[in-house]
């Protein structure tokens, strides 16, 4: 497992393409080449971001899996299926739990490579510096395996979806300090 700057990810950016393609072209995401070339170029500029940080896990120079994160900004963001996430937990505790806090913003394994534990290491190498725990990410419900990982590495879900199971869950890290006052489900 290796910590990487923004420029030494986008160093292995084929494998991290070859990774996306790969970790998201199956169902629940059916996610295509073009989605996959879209991320590519979209990290281009996310790793600029203020906070980022990224890791690798490599056999050699192959990528097996890669983890992105950043310092997620106040305001909170008002793109993607942020908007939401500030619904359901309101404007106090979006600010106060998520604005400024390590947002984990992509987690990729190579379908091949899971099952080694690969997975918790990476969400743990670029959420484990973070001194005061305050981390979160979000993922499609539909995505079950996804939500049961994040729930079995600790994660705690502070946002609860229509029972209809779509829509998006924001998992707070085992150290924030706001997830005991999380909202149980009914």
């Amino acid at each position: 497992m290796r910590l990487v700057d923004g420029p030494g990810l986008l160093t292995y950016g084929e494998g991290v393409r070859a990774v996306y393609a790969d970790a998201f072209g199956a169902p629940p995401w059916g996610e295509g080449p073009e989605q996959a070339d879209a991320y590519l170029n979209r990290l281009a500029s996310d790793v600029a971001r203020p906070g980022f940080v990224a890791a690798l896990a490599l056999d050699g120079r192959t990528v097996l899996g890669w983890a992105t994160a950043w310092t997620t900004p106040r305001p909170f963001p008002r793109t993607r299926c942020y908007p939401q996430i500030s619904a359901a937990l309101g404007a106090r505790r979006t600010d106060e739990w998520l604005c400024g806090a390590r947002e984990l913003d992509e987690l990729a394994v190579r379908t091949a490579a899971r099952g080694l534990g690969l997975g918790g290491m990476l969400l743990d190498a670029v959420t484990a510096g973070r001194a005061d725990g305050r981390c979160w990410l979000l993922t499609a419900v539909r995505a079950r395996s996804a939500v049961t990982f994040y729930q079995r590495a600790g994660w705690t879900a502070a946002t609860h979806p229509a029972p209809s199971g779509s829509g998006h869950v924001a998992f707070l890290g085992p150290r924030h300090p706001a997830r005991a006052l999380a909202p149980r489900p009914l």
